[in-house]
């Protein structure tokens, strides 16, 4: 078996892909797993270069080929200077507390949007470093509206799940099931094609 390290302290995220990967005779290992962990600085302006962060800190300090992902979130129909990208709660050089991000990003449905919606992407950047060497791989990893009426529940540290709705199941992000995230997640043929093919390599 192949081995990986998945520069992640998410064991949900870990889960998602260990399954798949062990199919393939690929281990995952988590930070957990090797009980280490790094203070890192994400300061990259992109999903991919805050990804290369993570995994080169893991990477050189324990030699094994290590992954790291990350995401950006672009919304549709807004000025280039508003987007988000990887400053999801900084805004103007502020970190917005939950309540903050629910009236900036409703303010900004109601300033561009069209029947109370913006449609909005996650995008996730992933990136493998094996033998120094780094690949990386870009694909939309799900696809919301933004809407300018708030749920009345908060799920604390997570403000946007109140104001999102997922395309695919047509619910509010905050009431997803786990049934949901993980039928949502069962096409990630393109991550674990990416995975397989440069763990693979020489």
């Amino acid at each position: 078996m192949k081995e990986l390290l998945f520069a992640t302290g998410n064991a949900s995220k870990v889960a998602r892909f260990s399954e798949k990967l062990q199919n393939k005779g690929i281990t995952v290992k988590s930070l957990k797993d090797i009980n280490i962990n790094i203070n890192i600085e994400e300061n990259g302006k992109t999903a991919i270069e805050n990804a290369t962060i993570k995994a080169k800190a893991y990477y050189e300090a324990t030699k094994i080929p290590t992954m790291a992902i990350d995401d950006t979130l672009y919304i549709e129909g807004i000025p280039e200077d508003k987007q988000p990208g990887v400053y999801v709660r900084r805004v103007n050089g502020k970190r917005l507390s939950d309540e903050e991000m629910i009236k900036h990003y409703t303010n900004l449905v109601k300033t561009y949007g069209k029947d109370g919606k913006l449609n909005t992407k996650w995008i996730s950047g992933m990136v493998i470093i094996k033998n120094g060497k780094v690949s990386t791989h870009t694909e939309i990893s799900s696809e919301y509206y933004l809407v300018d009426t708030p749920t009345k529940e908060r799920k604390e540290g997570y403000p946007l799940s109140s104001i999102m709705v997922n395309k695919k199941a047509n619910k509010y992000d905050i009431y997803l099931t786990e049934e949901d995230k993980k039928n949502m997640q069962s096409d990630d043929t393109g991550y674990i094609n990416f995975i397989e093919t440069t763990i693979s390599n020489k």
